[in-house]
């Protein structure tokens, strides 16, 4: 099995952004139209879509759901959404409007139970587990736990959840590479599947990851923002590195 590409669109005030290690005062825009660059991913041969409301994400409010609506009208592959989803009925709503999968962090780290709620009324979860220096943080990365990443994400193994996906925050948006020490912690401290995200910067990263292998256990994914959109990762490349990178 190859390493499946996540190219990512993260969402504020409806345009395509990403953050500086989680900063919202560090903020680059990217371009003002999402589902034209969902249609892109799709075009250049990417199998999923990863959609973050970050608005969500810090408030609740999910004032970016129509565009994440319009997003999985516009492509035919799956599109997995996280960013504030702490309620059934939330999660609910993104399922109503195309979302294959939803990633659920804060709500899921503080009630892991809706996780279970959710997988057996059928719908796929993954599980987004937020790391500052192997510690989770929620709320939109702003408040920290003394939780070790690891330790949560084996409180999910027996709910039914498709994936944890595993985020250094001090990592993410920097394109200095991702914390495989960290990712192999959990690829051996559980029997989750495991996207990482994070610190992607070359195809390089992604070969590495494709050949990661802790106790024969592989990753099943990566997600990949700003490396895209800066031109540091060109996605068909990456999706070659992903998919022939690993051992052979």
């Amino acid at each position: 099995m190859s390493l499946e590409l996540y190219p990512a669109i993260d969402l504020r005030g409806g345009k395509c952004v990403r953050l500086m290690q989680g900063d919202y005062g560090r903020e680059t825009v990217y371009g003002d139209d999402p589902v034209t660059q969902a249609r892109l991913f799709a075009d250049a041969g990417a199998g999923w879509i990863h959609v973050v409301d970050l608005d969500a994400a810090r408030t609740g409010d999910p004032v970016n759901r129509p565009v994440v609506a319009a997003i999985a009208a516009a492509v035919t592959i799956p599109v997995q959404t996280g960013g504030g989803v702490r309620t059934i009925d939330a999660a609910q709503a993104l399922f109503d409007v195309g979302v294959t999968r939803v990633v659920i962090g804060t709500a899921a780290v503080e009630n892991p139970a809706l996780a279970g709620q959710l997988t057996a009324r059928g719908h796929r979860v993954a599980i987004g587990l937020d790391g500052r220096n192997g510690r989770i943080a929620t709320h939109g990365w702003e408040t920290e736990t003394d939780i070790e990443v690891v330790e949560m994400a084996r409180r999910f193994q027996d709910l039914g959840v498709d994936a944890v996906v595993v985020t250094e925050i001090a990592r993410d948006g920097t394109l200095e590479g991702p914390d495989v020490e960290g990712l192999g912690k959990v690829l051996a401290g559980t029997t989750l599947d495991v996207i990482a995200s994070g610190g992607i910067g070359t195809t390089d990263h992604l070969a590495q990851l494709a050949a990661l292998r802790v106790e024969g256990r592989a990753l099943s994914g990566v997600i990949v923002g700003r490396a895209i959109y800066e031109g540091a990762v060109d996605l068909e490349a990456g999706l070659a590195a992903c998919r022939d990178g690993g051992p052979r």
